[in-house]
């Protein structure tokens, strides 16, 4: 649950309550998603583990295909070779990645939140279609639901 002062926001009142301080608070329905992986032995994206260019392009056309919007991006290369750090900021909230093409590892970060609509498909496609890049041989993934 979310406690929001906003009597009129479209979210779904799920119980009311009065703060300590005897201000009328309104809770709502507004689950989030944050789906998180350590995607060690990743067996295929070698470029994309090294080229912020390419894994710039790669992320926002899978943020795209995933239906969620991208309102902003950065991507930085640690030089010739070496890996990548990146972001993507949603409109939902934000999509985050970092490679080690020296030890086939990555990590990978999306969350979104569903205050107007339930975004949990969108955000499961995406990490999918991240994780199918890598194909990593040993995933280690979190799913938090938050509220």
């Amino acid at each position: 649950m979310r406690v929001l002062p906003f009597a009129n926001s479209p979210v779904t009142v799920t119980n009311t309550a009065t703060s300590s301080s005897g201000k009328q608070l309104v809770m709502r329905a507004m689950p989030g998603l944050h789906l998180i992986g350590d995607l060690f032995g990743c067996r295929s994206g070698a470029h994309l583990m090294t080229d912020a260019t390419a894994l710039e392009a790669f992320c926002k056309k899978a943020v795209a295909d995933s239906t969620l919007t991208a309102v902003g991006s950065l991507f930085h290369s640690f030089g010739k070779n070496k890996g990548v750090t990146g972001t993507i900021m949603l409109a939902e909230s934000h999509l985050a990645l970092h490679t080690w093409p020296e030890d086939n590892y990555v990590t990978l970060d999306v969350y979104v939140c569903s205050y107007s609509r339930d975004n949990s498909a969108s955000a499961e496609y995406l990490f999918e279609t991240l994780m199918q890049a890598f194909q990593p041989a040993d995933p280690h993934l979190h799913r938090v639901v938050r509220a």
